[in-house]
């Protein structure tokens, strides 16, 4: 294979460490530790995987956590009830509701209940519009760890064609707004695109978040592009795979990103540091 493999797993573990260390700075700069408090509605198994491994991670960076489960048919208006006594206590400085939620409950609502200040998935609202408006927010994590990737192979982003396929306000829109603040010049690609092996083969720098296997194959991939695969399916036998065909793509790309091990392991890293920095911005502003 062509592509040298970005080792998400590797770069995630560096950065943990990294924010341990500053946990621990912090803890003895405020006189305690960041808190983070993690609600799950329902028994969702791929959820119940997501939220024990952030509070593993909490754990290990040195901050403490609070789980909060719920059963899949609490009344929305309980919910936003424990939403607004976590945004009142000032030992809790994250606040992550773990989506997908049951159809009864309203999960714009629900996000836009939980404080500016401490929503360190950077999904509110008044998060969006201060991302897009270059004020000061919490940067959704998964779209802060594809540009740490990025910038880990030491390809420069600044005036490269960067090119995202997908639009969700998750992954793709947010991605494009960083990539924008690091100087590339950026195509939204998405299902209506007409051309999209056209598109696709201009960037140097591609970042796929469909939600769909085989969205991007090899003969698409520019030559020696930094490849993003932020997708993670499901096969019939069971085994994951991403939206870019990693075979035919590992080919022709110059960087790309396994799955599982790439994009996964650091967005839970960058939950880390999100919340670190919610409790620092919390006690400055004190």
């Amino acid at each position: 294979m062509k592509a040298q493999i970005i080792d998400g797993k590797a770069i995630a573990a560096a950065l943990k460490d990294e924010v341990r260390a500053r946990v621990a700075q912090a803890q003895e700069q405020y006189g305690r530790k960041p808190c983070l408090a993690v609600i799950i509605v329902g028994e969702n198994p791929a959820s119940q995987v997501y939220v024990r491994n952030k509070v593993k991670a909490a754990a290990y960076v040195g901050m403490d956590s609070r789980l909060i489960t719920m059963a899949a048919d609490v009344p929305e208006e309980v919910l936003l009830a424990k939403i607004a006594q976590l945004n009142a206590e000032k030992a809790v400085d994250g606040i992550l509701v773990q989506l997908p939620l049951p159809r009864h409950i309203d999960e714009d609502k629900v996000i836009d209940a939980i404080a500016k200040e401490k929503d360190v998935d950077g999904f509110h609202i008044l998060n969006v519009g201060s991302l897009w408006t270059g004020k000061s927010c919490s940067v959704p994590c998964t779209p802060r760890g594809v540009i740490h990737l990025i910038k880990t192979t030491g390809v420069q982003i600044s005036g490269k064609i960067a090119v995202v396929v997908g639009r969700s306000n998750i992954v793709g829109k947010p991605v494009a707004k960083l990539l924008l603040d690091e100087n590339a010049t950026v195509i939204m690609a998405h299902s209506r695109t007409a051309d999209l092996k056209a598109i696709v083969g201009l960037a140097d720098i591609l970042v796929v978040a469909t939600g769909k296997p085989g969205t991007v194959t090899g003969d698409m991939v520019k030559p020696g592009a930094v490849v993003i695969d932020v997708g993670i399916n499901r096969r019939d036998d069971g085994s994951l795979c991403g939206d870019v065909d990693f075979e035919s793509a590992a080919e022709v790309a110059g960087y790309i990103t396994p799955v599982p091990g790439g994009v996964g392991p650091m967005t839970i890293a960058k939950l880390m540091e999100n919340t670190l920095e919610c409790f620092i911005e919390r006690n400055e502003r004190r």
